[in-house]
């Protein structure tokens, strides 16, 4: 699946360099968007038959609520973490790391806020954690574990992910990773403001 994914980013960058028209770039957020869409219908249906599934995800409650919140903390810690060794503000690199994969929002919110050299980071740091959980998600699965295979997507467990983690780890961890995906994607546009407005 790693070799998979890997692939078809690489033949993607490929043809969209030398073969592509600009007549169907143009309309590729809504190719995309269409796609989209239509994966996340086919994992809806897939987990609507599973009903164990559902049972399961209510059974643990608030308890949900501890990963996406583990994956905040993790991610804001380790983004700082870089930061001390860039010799980067505690201010800009937490704030990066707020953004939890979701580059337009987080890159935007920097650039208004603060200014276009942070917001620039914000936008390549998110879309290289994408990347990197489109590789590193199998390879967790298999290696570590199901709920650690969420980690690397961040806010996108819920949309651009989400097929990927239902394909290597099941129904029960995609209920998981879209909650997860939806309390990140809801934190964004408020730890990324309050952070960038620390002192320090």
């Amino acid at each position: 699946m790693t070799w998979l994914v890997l692939g078809s980013v690489i033949g993607g960058i490929i043809f969209g360099y030398s073969i592509i028209p600009d007549e169907i770039i143009k309309q590729m957020d809504t190719i995309i968007t269409c796609a989209l869409a239509f994966l996340l219908f086919l994992i809806g249906i897939d987990l609507g038959r599973n009903k164990s599934v559902i049972i399961k995800i209510k059974s643990l409650g608030v308890k949900i609520l501890f990963i996406p919140i583990s994956i905040a903390l993790g991610s804001i810690l380790g983004a700082s973490f870089a930061g001390i060794i860039l010799g980067m503000p505690f201010n800009e690199s937490s704030a990066v790391g707020a953004g939890f994969g979701w580059y337009s929002l987080s890159s935007v919110i920097l650039t208004q806020m603060y200014n276009a050299e942070i917001g620039t980071l914000a936008f390549l740091t998110n879309v290289f954690r994408e990347l990197f959980a489109f590789m590193a998600i199998p390879l967790i699965a298999k290696h570590i574990g199901k709920c650690e295979a969420i980690a690397p997507g961040g806010a996108t467990t819920m949309d651009t992910t989400l097929p990927l983690i239902a394909k290597t780890v099941g129904g029960e961890a995609a209920v998981m990773a879209f909650i997860n995906g939806a309390v990140l994607s809801m934190l964004v546009p408020v730890l990324v403001p309050l952070l960038i407005k620390l002192p320090f």
